[in-house]
């Protein structure tokens, strides 16, 4: 039994051949306990790299002029790793993901669904605001102060869109699109098991929307964490209800769902970071991933 406070048990650090006398040396040194052991680690950080490394895709070869264009395009040189991420999604999808979304399909009829989509943009209107006038988009922050005062109000809560009956018609924005606005690259491609499809732009814009969301300073208490908790699980619920026969096509249509998805998640990005037609309305994510929802609309 070794005392606390003591030096650990000695170790042999090597056996030299026997000595004259027919005896075996053999050299002791103590381990104090907590004494680092680095050669141990060694192996550990070279396999921690060959993984990194692993996970990177492999770029094409110079002289073929298309591989390269379409690597390019693609901007996913993660794609092994991404490619798990996606199966680790997949997986998730199928055993609770999609089965949540089918009983809050069944159980809840569709006027009540609308009701929860529309409760759930409004909340999200102050994150809409804050980047509409980071981006100096003032018509558009007029018609987004516009539909929350309108459906606040006449709309009971959001739970009525009046403000489209009044010509108010909702957008979206978040911090990954002001981002995009002010001229930061987007990064490479990223694929996030549960989120979906993003990139480190928007990974960022996610952080930035939670700061501006004025619900994250709205307190602490057990009331305030049951109102956060049951936010995120509707709007998860409402975001995939509202994939599940689009998902359903691409897995069924689609030779490679993962590209295609890729490609659907950057055009839509695309046409909401330009404000083009088509660009959507406000919806209930969070930002992050949102450009995979043009698949429902």
């Amino acid at each position: 039994m070794r005392v606390p406070g003591r030096p650990g048990p000695r170790r042999p650090l090597h056996v030299r051949p026997p000595a004259p006398g027919g005896h075996t040396l053999i050299r002791f040194r103590r381990t104090l306990p907590g004494q680092s052991r680095r050669p141990l680690l060694r192996p550990v950080l070279a396999l921690a790299i060959a993984l990194g490394l692993g996970a990177c895709a492999t770029r094409p070869d110079p002289s073929d002029a298309e591989a390269v264009a379409e690597f390019r395009l693609n901007n996913d040189p993660l794609e092994p790793l991404n490619r798990g991420a996606y199966f680790v999604h997949q997986g998730l999808d199928t055993l609770l993901l999609r089965p949540a979304a089918e009983m809050y399909q069944i159980f809840l009829p569709p006027e009540v669904r609308v009701a929860i989509r529309n409760v759930l943009a409004n909340l999200r209107t102050p994150v809409i605001l804050v980047n509409d006038l980071l981006q100096g988009e003032t018509q558009r922050a007029a018609t987004t102060t516009g539909r929350f005062l309108v459906n606040t109000t006449v709309g009971i809560g959001g739970i009525f869109d009046r403000a489209t009956d009044f010509g108010l018609l909702g957008h979206t924005e978040d911090f990954g699109q002001t981002l995009a606005v002010w001229g930061a690259p987007e990064g490479p491609y990223l694929f996030i098991p549960v989120l979906g499809p993003s990139n480190p732009r928007d990974v960022v814009g996610f952080g930035g929307d939670l700061a501006m969301n004025p619900m994250t300073y709205a307190g602490s208490g057990q009331t305030m964490e049951a109102i956060t908790i049951t936010r995120t699980g509707l709007t998860a619920l409402d975001t995939r209800e509202g994939l599940i026969a689009p998902l359903d096509q691409v897995n069924a249509t689609s030779l490679d769902p993962y590209a295609t998805l890729r490609s659907a998640y950057r055009q839509r990005r695309v046409t909401e970071i330009r404000n083009q037609a088509g660009g959507g309305q406000a919806t209930s994510d969070l930002g992050i991933g949102s450009g995979i929802q043009g698949l429902r609309r």
